[in-house]
């Protein structure tokens, strides 16, 4: 008998820990079809080069006939929209989500962390997020940095609790924190 996966996963890790291809096999385990939300933007400047490799690496790995909504800011509504779909909906990466919002002025972290943790709350769609651990390092020196850390750990935490599995990867390992 196949035990139904959980509804809301959460998939943490440090970059290039394997987090987003475990990520990828469990929203193939699902049997569902699958929208990719990819939050990561290449912009035409220098050290996009490597940002670039990193997209185009995630889009070989991806299957072709998975759908894919480039969407790196208005997260929480895209999210509501495709909850009208019964899929199963993976979002890669919210660090870089939350990073896009930290380099707009006008962001409220607060408000769309917020925003963010009750559409997960309420989703429909069975959903895996994926998110880098930031909070095993040292504290940076500068504001923004540390400004990324703070609300990358406390962004961590609040899915965390809402998510019904919480995996940690290192070195392409599964830690299982939750259930």
């Amino acid at each position: 008998m196949k035990t139904q996966a959980p509804k809301r996963q959460l998939f943490l890790g440090g970059a290039r820990s394997g987090k987003s291809s475990l990520a990828e096999q469990a929203a193939t385990a699902t049997g569902l079809a699958v929208i990719y939300v990819a939050t990561a933007e290449v912009h035409h400047s220098e050290g996009a080069g490597s940002m670039a490799q990193r997209v185009a690496i995630h889009k070989r790995r991806r299957p072709n006939h998975w759908r894919l909504v480039e969407q790196p800011l208005t997260l929480s509504e895209t999210l509501f929209e495709l909850d009208q779909e019964p899929c199963c909906v993976l979002v890669d990466c919210l660090t870089l989500w939350l990073s896009n919002h930290l380099c707009t002025e006008a962001a409220d972290l607060d408000a769309l962390l917020e925003q963010l943790i009750g559409q997960v709350e309420r989703t429909q769609h069975h959903l895996i997020l994926v998110s880098n651990e930031v909070g095993s390092g040292i504290v940076p020196m500068g504001e923004l940095s540390r400004q990324f850390q703070d609300y990358s750990g406390l962004m961590n935490q609040q899915l965390a609790m809402v998510c019904d599995a919480v995996t940690l990867v290192v070195a392409g390992l599964p830690l299982h924190l939750k259930p």
